[in-house]
Order: structure tokens, then C-alpha cells, then sequence
């Protein structure tokens, strides 16, 4: 592996399954640095995370303390049930939280039932008694979208000019629905962030993140220089090709 320099987080460079490797790496790393009992992991969508549940179930590679003990959730949500092939949580459970064991007590899904606005507000008091005041995820996965958007923070979308300092929010995304999402401030709450964008297709959206002129209202993945030191982006070497 190699890594990059970038303002926006350190950025390392593999083949997939060494990619993964360090993801679980940054995982454990997570954990240990966190409140004994009190870890929570934010999981997202897309094809990349669901080639990491996969690999972690056929490996084994996650500890079974971990499984058990850890508060699992998602970075953003599609207002659809979660027995939705759109949901994110709900494929979480499927390709993951379910053959691990997970304990049903330890799944933190957003009330995708409820309005979106109550969904919301519900979302942020589970999180305020799980993580505390101020504070997010311990870890946060992110995956980026061919148009630089980064959990459900889409280019010129209302929580990315202003989220009022709230942690989580839900917003209407033209042309794909209701999101339920972590917000930009909510990304800064975080203890580490891992963005992972794999294969030629990203390459560009990279380039325009990492080496284009700031404009996160239409960029905004660039959202997170203001935590970069927390942050890594896992990408093999067909994404990191214009970088």
C-alpha cells in the first residue's frame, strides 16, 4: 500500500482486500480507543461495503467481543422499510449484523416508519443517550458518489448550507427522495471517518474532491477537510488513478 497527501484526510492506496485489512484495522483501533462498552459503529451503502460484509463474515475477521459489543448503525438512510433492497440498514442486517449474531439490542436503525422529521428527532435522542452530548459515531464509514456526495449530503442539498448545528437531519433530495442523514456537523463529531471509493468509476470524483478548487456546496465530500485529521480514505489504484 502507498498513501497520498491530501488536505482532506490521509488517503491510502491498495488492492481491495488489503483496503479492507486496514479498515478492520481502524475498526479495532476505534474500539479500543473508546468508552469500554459504549463503541459505535456507523455502517453505510453501496457496492464497496457490501464487498467489506462479505468479506468480514467469509474471513472471520471480525472478533466475536466485537460483534457482540458494539453499537451498530448507519451514516444515512433512505426513508424505505428496512426490508427494502434500498435500505442501507436493512442490507447491513442482512449481509452482516444477522450472520454475525449481533444482538438485536445492539442495532440502531433510524424509525424509517415514522415521518421523516420524528424519524429524525427519534435518531437524535437514541444517539444522545448512546454517544452523549456532542458527540457522533466513534466510527464513521462513508462511501462517495460519482457526483462527490458523501452519505446523504448531495451537491446544493439544504443540511450542507446550513444544518443548525444539529448532528443528524432529514432533507428531500430531488430526483431520489427522503434521506435521513449524519450532517456536516455531525461529521465533525466523530471520532475517525473511513471514506471508501474503490474502481475507475470513482476516479474523477476523486480528482474533483482532492485536487479541484473548494466549493463544497457542489463538492460535498469536501465537507471533510474540516475534520481531515480524523479521516482516511481507503481507495485501490484504478480510483486513485487522477489523483
Amino acid at each position: 500500500m502507498r498513501e497520498i497527501s491530501s488536505a482532506y484526510g490521509r488517503v491510502v492506496v491498495g488492492a481491495q482486500a488489503e483496503l479492507f485489512g486496514e479498515a478492520l484495522k481502524i475498526t479495532l483501533e476505534s474500539r479500543a480507543a473508546a468508552r469500554p462498552g459504549r463503541f459505535i459503529w456507523a455502517l453505510t451503502g453501496g457496492s464497496t461495503p457490501a464487498a467489506f460484509y462479505k468479506w468480514c463474515v467469509e474471513t472471520r475477521a471480525l472478533p466475536a467481543e466485537l460483534a457482540a459489543g458494539t453499537h451498530f448503525t448507519v451514516s444515512d438512510e433512505r426513508h424505505v422499510l428496512l426490508s427494502s433492497a434500498d435500505s442501507n440498514f436493512g442490507n447491513a442486517e442482512r449481509q452482516l449484523l444477522s450472520p454475525l449474531g449481533v444482538p438485536t439490542d445492539r442495532r440502531h436503525p433510524w424509525m424509517v416508519a415514522w415521518p421523516v422529521a420524528e424519524a429524525a428527532e427519534a435518531y437524535r435522542r437514541t444517539l444522545l443517550i448512546l454517544a452523549g452530548p456532542g458527540r457522533a459515531y466513534d466510527l464513521c464509514f462513508l462511501g462517495m458518489g460519482d457526483d462527490c456526495h458523501t452519505a446523504s449530503l448531495f451537491p446544493q442539498t439544504p443540511l450542507l448550507k446550513d444544518d443548525g448545528g444539529l448532528l443528524f437531519g432529514g432533507q428531500e433530495v430531488p430526483g431520489k427522495g427522503w434521506r435521513l442523514t449524519i450532517t456536516p456537523s455531525g461529521l465533525r463529531a466523530c471520532g475517525k471517518v473511513v471514506v471508501m471509493a474503490l474502481g475507475a468509476g470513482k476516479a474523477e470524483a476523486l480528482h474533483r474532491v482532492h485536487r479541484g478548487p473548494l466549493d463544497v456546496a457542489n463538492v460535498p465530500s469536501q465537507v471533510l477537510q474540516t475534520c481531515a485529521e480524523r479521516v482516511v480514505w481507503l481507495v485501490d489504484e484504478a480510483a486513485a488513478a487522477k489523483l
